[in-house]
């Protein structure tokens, strides 16, 4: 049976698209799921893509929080099930909660778009068991309130718990504290970052296919799990 992966189009979603694509290059089923629909509809994992979700009007992420959907997201997460998000799909989960810190604007306030550099911090979360740990990859960046910020606790706090998934390699694009990228929860089941691995996955399009780990590593993990 196909692994079912959702992923969530709120109104202003742009990469909603990419990631199911991404999912179906690796051998899973993309389900579309809707913000106004409380059901997951049997989904094993879910997605929260790139884009303006609601405009990005308070703060990116902050009405998507309470959106239907993101009601049984949020309940599902913390029952354990995989969920990644992207660039908005990270603002969205920390306003959710279900992640430590914030988003804010790049600290030159520009809008930034590059082949971003990565280095893989945690290979251990069922998003990046494909990857080794140390890694470089590369994949694009692109936003204009990236910067994650959080208190010197929460900072060291994710540091020591090994939470930190990516920082960024070469150049930090957004002033991010210490060079982050990517951070999970304590189960590691959710997992998010500012760069966008669902176009990095064909050679035709990305300047890599190293975005492509993400969506076999939960595909694996979910087989061997079930």
């Amino acid at each position: 049976m196909t692994t079912r992966i959702g992923v969530v189009t709120f109104p202003g979603s742009l990469d909603d698209v990419d990631a199911r694509r991404a999912i179906r290059l690796a051998g899973g089923e993309p389900v579309a799921l809707w913000h106004r629909d409380k059901n997951l509809h049997q989904v094993d994992a879910v997605v929260l893509p790139g884009g303006f979700s609601y405009g990005d009007y308070l703060r990116c992420g902050a009405i998507a929080r309470f959106s239907p959907v993101m009601e049984t997201v949020i309940e599902q997460a913390r029952a354990g099930m995989p969920v990644l998000g992207i660039c908005n799909g990270f603002q969205v989960l920390c306003e959710s909660h279900l992640l430590p810190g914030a988003l804010t604007r790049n600290d030159h306030l520009h809008f930034v778009c590059r082949d971003q550099k990565l280095r893989v911090e945690n290979a251990r979360t069922p998003w990046t068991s494909d990857y080794a740990e140390g890694e470089e990859i590369t994949v694009p960046l692109k936003n204009g309130e990236g910067g994650y910020v959080a208190d010197e606790r929460t900072l060291d706090e994710l540091e020591a718990e090994g939470r930190v998934v990516f920082r960024y390699l070469e150049v930090n694009p957004n002033g991010s504290r210490r060079d982050i990228a990517g951070i999970c929860n304590e189960a590691g089941n959710v997992v998010g970052l500012m760069p966008h691995p669902e176009h990095a996955v064909e050679t035709l399009t990305g300047p890599t296919t190293d975005g492509l780990g993400f969506f076999t590593s939960v595909l694996k993990k979910l087989v061997t799990s079930s």
